[in-house]
């Protein structure tokens, strides 16, 4: 009995087509087909070898939709002279991978072997447990989902926002907290950016700290080689490849993806005259970004990375690229008209349009917006927005202190505010970026002497997520810092400036609650996943609604807050951890295959 047919015979679905990894969206001469494929043709003979190789980089699952999830690995062949390795994906509702369906695909060469697959026919609102399989190796178990439909009534969910994960910098202590399935209880994680760094070793690092975390390859990374190489490396890392095991990841690129401080046409962090030409070094990060990432290509020749999800009738999510797709330069000061000129734009002025018309017609309960630079205003005066005051000279109203931010294109912000004033409720921001912990309360101006910060409600409310690695404020200067923001910034209902960590949403229909969580250290191994329970802190916002018409602002009053609680009977009954028990029972079904295929 082969492989295929044994498999095939156990599943309780036919065989689905598959595509297999790829679809950068570069014009890179390897560049593969991306997105579902149709009903494969069939494979049986492709089978009939037998591959010797390894999954030494886990699993992971990414951009659920209703009906279907990307599923990824890697497949490290043992024979360097293979270039195309036939691989199975196995998809089941049950850890024990009963009725499994059965999905084909393959690790190529021209793809660096990865496999990414979109498994459609799936259940909505349903978790499943997934493996691939390949010749005589078996991947760990992951364990993903789908999401419910968009006009399915949903009473709550639950989140984590992560971002800037500095492989040398520490340990994921961050990674481990969160792949503790009991504790946590996630639907999916959102990663705002910073999934890796570019910096050659020396830069950007504490090898005193962490003397064995070091960047491979030992340069910055500018071609598609270095790039696989570093996607390589953190994918090796155990409590990445743990997050990933137990939950959706839904992703989005920032700068160290490319390198520091990107934007369409270049990159405070590339030099033409050392590093070649920024459009070459662009499209092959980002080939290596769609080979090593689980995310959904839109077609085979698009970098677009912007996309919608509708996790039921509760919430509506759009993840914005405002990094390479329509960015212009940052300015050059922020001082002057260079910021605020109307021409600058973050994002263009097709995901502008994709994104405004999508608010104005949602009908989920909460409209969400994944991204990756400081929305709100950080200011350095009590003074008003300029573009407000046209009958004052530029240079002596409210300036942003980080060009890089929606501070530094005015213009951008304003056309997104346009759209949500007086017309969109219950608008939730998340952003990374900036290794500190904000909430913030958003206003066209917050100025508190000619501006709106005492109107009856916010526009909007913003949730900053710590870094994983990377660091924030010294000591010292970052309690300073935070006690005096909201001198001049009293929209920032809360900061933290120094601490690791992340931020776990429970979304019901009445109240989207944050709660940030930090991890005791970095540093030491042997805590990794530790929390520091008091530095946690609770800030919500109470959704409007018929019944509600309370003023739309954040709640930070600590003796109001509770935190919330995992869902007991999900964890324990519908959607149990993938743990090494599964793996190993995959991993006796394969040998035992194995083992008939060599007395056949």
């Amino acid at each position: 009995m082969k492989r295929r047919s044994f498999l095939a015979t156990t599943a309780c679905v036919p065989l689905a087509g598959l595509v297999g990894c790829g679809g950068s969206g570069s014009s890179l001469p390897d560049e593969s087909e991306s997105g579902p494929s149709g009903g494969g043709a069939d494979r049986s003979g492709e089978f009939e070898q037998v591959f010797s190789g390894r999954f030494e980089h886990g699993v992971a699952s990414g951009d659920p939709l209703e009906d279907r999830v990307i599923l990824w690995t890697r497949f490290t062949p043992d024979d360097p002279t293979q270039t195309s390795i036939p691989v199975q994906a196995i998809v089941s509702e049950t850890p024990e991978f009963a009725e499994p369906m059965v999905f084909a695909a393959t690790a190529d060469e021209k793809n660096n072997f990865c496999v990414k697959v979109d498994a459609a026919g799936l259940k909505p609102d349903t978790w499943y447990y997934f493996s691939f399989v390949a010749g005589n190796a078996a991947s760990p178990v992951g364990r993903t989902r789908t999401f419910p439909r968009r006009t399915q009534r949903v009473n709550r969910v639950r989140f984590a926002t992560v971002s800037c994960s500095n492989f040398p910098y520490g340990h994921f202590s961050v990674y481990n907290a969160l792949a503790k399935v009991e504790d946590r209880d996630l639907d999916f994680v959102l990663h705002l950016g910073d999934y890796l760094y570019e910096y050659e070793p020396g830069t950007y690092d504490d090898p005193a700290s962490v003397p064995n975390r070091v960047h491979s390859p030992a340069n910055e990374i500018v071609s598609l080689s270095d790039y696989r190489e570093r996607h390589s490396q953190y994918k090796r890392d155990p409590d990445l490849q743990a997050v990933h095991q137990q939950y959706p990841m839904i992703c989005i690129w920032d700068d160290h993806e490319f390198t520091n401080d990107a934007f369409k046409d270049g990159a405070e962090n590339h030099q033409p005259e050392s590093e070649g030409n920024w459009e070459t070094r662009k499209l092959a990060a980002a080939k290596a970004y769609f080979e090593w990432m689980p995310v959904r290509s839109f077609d085979e020749d698009s970098m677009r990375l912007w996309r919608r999800f509708y996790y039921g009738d509760l919430i509506d999510l759009w993840m914005l690229d405002t990094r390479i797709e329509g960015r212009d330069a940052q300015a050059s000061l922020p001082i002057g008209s260079e910021r605020t000129d109307p021409e600058r734009k973050l994002i263009s002025d097709n995901q502008m349009d994709w994104l405004t018309s999508g608010l104005a017609e949602s009908g989920a309960v909460w409209k969400m917006i994944g991204q990756q630079v400081m929305f709100g205003q950080l200011n350095l005066a009590e003074l008003p927005q300029p573009e407000l005051l046209s009958f004052l000279p530029y240079g002596t109203t409210q300036q942003g202190i980080n060009m890089d931010q929606w501070d530094g294109y005015t213009a951008s912000r304003k056309r997104i505010l346009d759209a949500i004033d007086g017309s969109v409720e219950n608008v939730v921001i998340f952003t990374g970026d900036i290794h500190t912990s904000w909430a913030n309360e958003i206003y066209r101006n917050p100025s508190s002497l000619l501006g709106d910060l005492f109107n009856r409600e916010a526009l909007a409310v913003e949730f900053v997520c710590p870094s994983v690695t990377s660091p924030g404020f010294p000591a010292g200067l970052a309690e300073l810092v935070s006690g005096a923001l909201p001198v001049v910034n009293p929209h920032v209902k809360y900061s933290e400036l120094q601490t690791r960590g992340f931020i776990l949403m429970d979304v019901t229909r009445q109240r989207a609650q944050a709660e940030f969580h930090y991890v005791t250290t970095i540093a030491d191994e042997t805590r990794k996943g530790e929390l520091d329970d008091s530095k946690r802190r609770l800030v919500a916002v109470n959704a409007k609604s018929d019944q509600n018409r309370a003023p739309y602002r954040l709640i930070v009053d600590q003796n109001v807050l509770q935190p919330t609680r995992p869902r007991s009977a999900q964890v324990s009954l519908l959607a149990p951890p993938a743990t090494m028990k599964h793996q190993q029972y995959l991993a006796d079904v394969v040998k035992q295959v194995s083992f008939q295929e060599s007395v056949v």
